[in-house]
């Protein structure tokens, strides 16, 4: 609504300086000049509206790129008119008039510089620290570090689900290089590659449909993507997040290394799904189908409900059945935890403890002891 108004009480403004171009013109006795004067500005603030109306999503850093960079191009043409007006001014021939060449030689130079200023600036807008609306705008990020998501994280989609649980109060930001890659990915002529570009392509579309997150797609120049840049990309990714002050979030063993070599904050899934998982502790006893065998003699191998693997040793006769084991170690990995263990004894609901045989079982049961003779009347 309040735009609205704005863009109205503009028009208006714009058809009055049209309509006093076109007086004055007529007062002056030049009507043709009035006309021009009122039809190039009725054009020029058409042309304005137009684009006000037609970029809904404006960006402080655009904006701030091209003011800055018209301020410098006029500030640079006009020293630089200084210094080739008396050059100028030696070169024309006697029958041309010196003040209109320089003149005309000032406006070509000044145009020159703004075209070359704001065309630089714009380019590299998200390079320049030291404009004002970005340090303001990066105070106003909400809740913690802006999270920024590596390829690997968007395709392995859990964050989507992740996101679900509303325990993402953080800004969520994209780069555009990422999003360059999981192109590439998309367009590969690998069949499996191809998916896995799709399916991190619908991820980012789940994303973005989510109302509970702030997820923005981060429009940053980090140079053209190559075929086989993938360190390039983590390199970017790293200094990237470490010019936003935000957080990487991956699944990459490698780049979770590079990250905290550079003093980056590193959220890797892995290590989350991994912390939330059943803590089995040596002697605790599970509940497991053995599906197949083992790496060495006679082990099998089953798995939990989350996942995680049990290797259990003597298992290899279980192989499609239920048994339950003890815990006898938990090896813990950046890849994932995994848990030893072995087939308990327990036998006629009596425990047994683990080495001993049966033979040499503490019994507790009346009905075990051996018979003793009646007594004598």
């Amino acid at each position: 609504m309040l735009l609205g108004l704005l863009r109205t009480f503009f028009g208006v403004l714009l058809l009055i300086a049209a309509l006093l171009a076109l007086a004055l013109g007529l007062a002056t006795g030049n009507p043709a000049g009035g006309a021009l004067g009122a039809g190039a500005i009725a054009i020029i603030g058409a042309a304005i509206i137009y684009y006000d109306w037609r970029e809904k999503e404006k960006r402080v850093a655009s904006v701030s790129a091209v003011i800055f960079g018209l301020l410098l191009g006029l500030i640079v043409g006009w020293f630089l008119g200084n210094a080739v007006e008396a050059l100028v001014a030696a070169v024309v021939e006697s029958n041309v008039n010196p003040s209109k060449m320089v003149g005309l030689t000032r406006v070509v130079i000044t145009l020159i510089c703004c075209y070359l200023a704001i065309s630089l600036l714009y380019q590299t807008r998200d390079d320049f620290r030291f404009v004002l609306p970005y340090i303001e705008f990066s105070k106003q990020i909400k809740g913690g570090k802006p999270l920024v998501l590596d390829t690997s994280v968007i395709i392995d989609g859990r964050i989507a689900d992740l996101c679900e649980t509303r325990i993402v109060d953080s800004k969520i930001i994209v780069p555009k290089f990422i999003l360059q890659e999981l192109q590439m990915i998309a367009d590969s002529s690998d069949k499996l590659k191809r998916n896995r570009g799709r399916r991190g392509l619908d991820i980012l579309k789940k994303l973005q449909g989510n109302p509970k997150i702030d997820l923005q797609m981060h429009e940053g120049n980090a140079g053209e993507l190559k075929p086989g840049e993938k360190l390039k990309v983590d390199e970017r990714l790293v200094a990237f997040a470490k010019i936003l002050g935000g957080r990487v979030a991956t699944n990459d063993f490698n780049l979770n290394k590079i990250a905290q070599l550079q003093g980056v904050d590193v959220i890797n899934l892995n290590e989350v799904a991994n912390s939330l998982k059943t803590l089995a502790l040596p002697g605790d006893y599970l509940n497991l189908k053995v599906v197949k065998a083992g790496e060495q003699l006679g082990q099998g191998v089953g798995y939990l409900d989350d996942g995680t693997m049990v290797v259990v040793e003597q298992g290899r006769n279980h192989i499609g059945a239920d048994v339950s084991i003890v815990v006898t170690s938990v090896l813990q990995t950046n890849a994932g935890r995994m848990i030893f263990g072995r087939p308990e004894q327990r036998q006629s609901g009596a425990f047994v403890p683990v080495g001993m045989s049966g033979t040499h079982a503490a019994v507790t049961s009346d009905e075990s002891k051996p018979n003793e003779p009646p007594p004598k009347a």
